[in-house]
């Protein structure tokens, strides 16, 4: 309960009981004091004295683009440079600018090695190349996001060249072009997380039956484009899984 003190205030010169609200006595007019009191959140009078205001957050200087109190996230420019280079490479090729047989496994290696490593990127068929370049995208996307640009580079390319390598490895005249291997790969790499919660029995907030009917619709392309290899894909997937546990241990740890 209250105490009488914070019920009312005696006037000094009349000697009557007045609100503590106030500044001058409503029986005599005497001041009471210079200004009335400033009231809290329960309504009762407080002083200036000993009240400290909350300390302002310190916010870093904003960047170009950004607006007052929100980050934009980082651009994914590693997964946009795969795409463009792609891209780049594919036109070379289909305008015999560049010859395939110098990217692509279209045939024995013959000590070509880096072979392993372009033939990700040459794309002959349109929709072979509207089915990597999208799943490269989404995935090089949440990967870089996860792992950052070093991160999404490496899937990608020990993913194809991992794909490509088995082709060559199992097969007595290689034939394999494209990014499935590299875009099972990243798919892979980055469904691992969820994979390992979901093992231990924890939910997740992502949506695996959509990932699983992308991986599905990546593995299933060289029914439509004969340069795309099952070999690679497969291979392409193993390295991914690797990968991101390889990866998810280094960001847990």
């Amino acid at each position: 309960m209250s105490s009488g003190a914070d019920l009312f205030v005696v006037c000094k010169t009349c000697g009557a009981e007045v609100s503590p609200y106030i500044t001058e006595c409503p029986y005599c007019g005497s001041r009471l004091r210079k200004r009335a009191p400033k009231l809290d959140k329960e309504g009762q009078p407080r002083e200036r004295r000993g009240l400290r205001r909350a300390p302002r957050p310190a916010l870093t200087p904003l960047k170009p683009g950004e607006m007052p109190g929100i980050r934009l996230e980082q651009r994914p420019y590693a997964t946009l440079a795969l795409i463009a280079a792609s891209l780049l490479v594919s036109l070379a090729v289909q305008t015999s600018w560049v010859d395939s047989a110098d990217l692509a496994l279209l045939g024995p290696i013959d000590g070509e090695w880096w072979r392993l490593v372009t033939a990700s990127f040459v794309y002959v068929n349109t929709g072979y190349a509207l089915v990597g370049f999208l799943t490269i995208a989404l995935f090089g996307w949440l990967l870089e996001r996860r792992h950052g640009r070093l991160g999404v580079l490496l899937v990608f390319l020990a993913s194809g060249a991992g794909g490509m390598g088995l082709v060559t490895a199992l097969e007595t005249f290689p034939l394999a072009a494209g990014g499935n291997a590299a875009a099972l790969g990243m798919l892979c790499a980055w469904a691992v997380p969820d994979l390992l919660a979901r093992r231990r029995g924890s939910e997740t907030d992502s949506d695996m039956l959509g990932v699983l009917v992308i991986g599905a619709v990546v593995a299933l392309i060289p029914l439509a484009a004969e340069e795309a290899s099952w070999l690679a894909g497969a291979g392409g997937a193993v390295a991914g899984l690797v990968l991101g546990l390889l990866l998810n241990a280094l960001r847990r740890g």
